[in-house]
Parts: structure tokens; sequence; C-alpha cells
């Protein structure tokens, strides 16, 4: 996967195992029966789907990273409160602990 910003890297590409690519296939097979006037055969829904991988995976791709980031900053901003110590609180502590002098 290229990197951000960089003009020389490689371009991303999003694959799918083959299962989820032959039913991302038949998926679109299906709404196209279903929804428009003609079908559309296995390999334009094979192509197609290769098409929206390409030209809007990415987009998707890069809101998911956006938005799991967001959660994680969020996650890592909570630690502080999660796993805080006090500090120096040995003498607070043993003077609690101890009855006041006469």
């Amino acid at each position: 996967m290229g990197s951000r910003g960089n003009s020389e890297s490689t371009p991303m590409t999003i694959e799918l195992t083959k299962e989820d690519r032959q039913q991302a296939i038949a998926s679109i097979e299906r709404y196209f029966r279903e929804h428009m006037d003609d079908g559309i055969g296995n390999v334009a829904a094979a192509g197609l789907l290769g098409f929206l991988l390409d030209e809007i995976g990415p987009s998707i791709y890069n809101k998911a990273v956006t938005d799991v980031q967001a959660r994680l900053q969020a996650r890592v901003a909570d630690l502080d409160f999660e796993v805080h110590e006090d500090e120096f609180v040995y003498w607070r502590k043993s003077e609690k602990r101890r009855p006041p002098k006469p």
C-alpha cells in the first residue's frame, strides 16, 4: 500500500479474498437483476467490482483509517484516567493512619 503524500509510492490496491470477491460479484449480479432493466453478466460484474475497488475503494479505506485513528486517540487519552497513579502519597497516607500527637 502506498504512503500518503508520496508521489513515488506504489498505488494502493484493495484486494478481496477469493470467497469475498465471488460474493461481491454475485451481489452485483443480483442487484442488477432486481433493480435495473437489464441484468449484468459475471464478467461485467467482475469488471464493475474491479472499477469500484480501484476508484472508490481508497476513499472508503481512508475514511475507515481516519475513524480508527480518532477512536484510538480517544482510547489513548482515556489511559491517563484509567491507569493514573497519584504520586508522592506515602506521607499523606501515613498521616491518616497515625493518631494525632498530644
